[in-house]
């Protein structure tokens, strides 16, 4: 709201351009001397005094208070649900463009929601090209425009910096913001099923890279139990593809497929591509888990290609490791090291888990190929960027190949050590280092209609 003098001034000018006196619009509410002394800018008019001189001026109370026509607030809500539709369906790039173009003119009407809004999309598009350090910086910068809202307002731009810093490799921190988030909305009362089925879905993926499947499993269970109360269907979808994961990490392949499927269903009929893509992706890996080679590879590369096809780079690497393990298996090694080459690229800044699942594929082969220096050197790498990570899943695995490796070329000791090393990341299965699991929300009794 602006100053008095400000909204004095507006209103003395509406006034005068309807011809109307003082009198005439101070009736039947409020004295004539009431509105000079407004017009002087000398009185802060309440909220009740400014929605009936609203009403009389033919204006809105937002208008009135802001000098801002309503349909500019009205218009630019639409053009940022055209742009997340662009997001949906099409390029990364081309929905940036337009989500700074909005974040520009909300800047200069001075919409803070619309701001935060901008911002929750432009993080979104940083995500999928794969620029994490600027997602994480427009995610930050949707919260601060947010600070003083409900945190159920703040779960999306807390999901998707988690998610952000889980794609870096960052795993406990990843959960260690969706955690407090959770534990937050119990404490505060404010259990609202949208935002926790948002949390807990993004939860499920750190929780099953760090090893942590009681956790896991856990909230898949509440994430499911709560879908019925969320309207999003794309929300919806995304639950049931997170919890895909906690199905495989149980052998419950066919529930997991079928979780997966009524994804892939909502996804298609949203015409949301980059999901769509996740969900092949899923289907390809659930396959690859039930031995059906070549239908996970259809699967893998018609998500590689959807995600390639809208310069999703981050996401087609993964989708590319997976890929490559079932080359592997169907012993096409040229085709599968060619894939992974360029995935060692990744690094430490732009995902290390992805980069470590590389070495780690890269070692198998040269493994099987009798090449045992090169297939160390993998495995040593690997190790390296998995523990920075903290995937202790991956972490134990790849101990276990270290070892067998080295206590098969005479070296007892060192394997010994290495077989530690994964013993030591597998010491407390179901949990993470963060302390005890957020509680389960508390939803009041849903009561029976009267008769």
């Amino acid at each position: 709201m602006d100053e008095p003098a400000a909204i004095g001034r507006r209103v003395q000018r509406m006034r005068t351009d309807l011809g109307l006196t003082q009198r005439k619009l101070a009736e039947p509410s409020y004295t004539s001397a009431y509105i000079s002394t407004l017009e002087s800018g000398k009185v802060r008019p309440s909220e009740a005094a400014l929605r009936f001189l609203a009403g009389r001026l033919g204006t809105s109370y937002e208008e009135l208070t802001t000098g801002r026509p309503v349909h500019l607030a009205t218009e630019l809500r639409l053009s940022l649900t055209d742009a997340q539709q662009t997001l949906a369906s099409g390029a990364a790039d081309e929905a940036a463009a337009h989500f700074r173009r909005l974040l520009a003119e909300a800047r200069r009407l001075g919409l803070a929601p619309e701001q935060a809004q901008a911002l929750l999309g432009l993080g979104d598009c940083a995500l999928e090209s794969g620029e994490l350090p600027e997602a994480i910086v427009n995610f930050e910068a949707a919260e601060r425009l947010l600070a003083d809202e409900p945190l159920t307002r703040r779960a999306r731009p807390i999901r998707g910096r988690a998610i952000a810093h889980l794609l870096a490799g960052e795993l406990r921190y990843a959960c260690y913001l969706l955690e407090s988030a959770i534990d937050e909305l119990g404490a505060s009362g404010l259990a609202d099923p949208e935002a926790l089925v948002l949390l807990y879905a993004a939860v499920i993926g750190p929780y099953i890279d760090m090893g942590a499947h009681a956790r896991a499993a856990h909230a898949a269970e509440l994430a499911l139990s709560l879908a019925p109360q969320v309207s999003d269907p794309a929300l919806v979808a995304g639950m049931h593809r997170q919890v895909a994961r906690t199905f495989l990490a149980e052998g419950r392949v066919a529930d997991a497929d079928a979780s997966l499927a009524k994804a892939q269903a909502i996804y298609g009929q949203l015409q949301l591509r980059t999901d769509l893509a996740h969900c092949h992706w899923m289907r390809g890996y659930v396959q690859a888990q039930n031995g059906d080679l070549a239908s996970a590879e259809r699967e893998l590369r018609t998500a590689r290609d959807m995600l390639s096809a809208r310069r999703a780079a981050l996401y087609t690497a993964q989708v590319e490791v997976e890929l490559a393990d079932v080359l592997r298996q169907l012993g096409r090694y040229e085709e599968a090291a060619g894939l992974l080459s360029a995935l060692l690229e990744l690094g430490d800044s732009h995902g290390a888990v992805h980069a470590g699942g590389a070495h780690r594929l890269l070692g198998l082969m040269a493994e099987e190929r009798g090449e045992i220096e090169s297939a160390e050197e993998h495995y040593v790498q690997a190790l390296a960027l998995l523990e920075r990570s903290g995937a202790t899943g991956d972490l134990a695995d790849l101990c276990r190949l270290l070892g067998d490796l080295l206590r098969r070329t005479g070296r007892p000791e060192a394997a010994l050590d290495a077989y530690r090393t994964g013993l030591g990341h597998r010491a407390a299965p179901g949990t993470t280092t963060l302390g005890p699991a957020p509680a389960a929300p508390a939803f009041p009794p849903i009561r029976p209609a009267p008769r």
